[in-house]
């Protein structure tokens, strides 16, 4: 349970860090980060294996690259859920943050020892 919450917790400092940078992507405050990382959170551990396990096929056909797409349609899909997060530049700004996301939150995973 520690661990979830403390990846909830360096995923809200990855957004607000992503939201700091002229991407299109917004967020209004830490705590709306908080939520929008909780968010993220849920729609991954649910969401994710459902949409991979659909696109399999053209995940092996793009050797994975196919993954970014659907990370980024996660990532939307948390933006338009959560009030204070969002994109405007619609689906290139989900698929540059997920890719610094992703980044970000290996970094700062990495310095925590996770």
């Amino acid at each position: 349970m520690w661990e979830f919450i403390i990846t909830v917790l360096i995923t809200a400092v990855s957004l607000v860090i992503i939201a700091k940078l002229p991407l299109g992507i917004e967020v209004d405050g830490f705590n709306k980060a908080l939520v929008a990382g909780l968010v993220f959170g849920l729609l991954n551990a649910t969401l994710h294996p459902i949409l991979f396990l659909l696109t399999l096929p053209i995940t092996l056909l793009t050797f994975g690259l196919f993954s970014l797409v659907i990370n980024a349609i996660i990532f939307a899909l948390a933006a338009a859920l959560v009030d204070g997060f969002s994109l405007r530049n619609g689906f290139w700004s989900a698929l540059i943050g997920t890719i610094l996301l992703s980044f970000l939150n290996s970094v700062l995973m990495s310095v925590f020892s996770f």
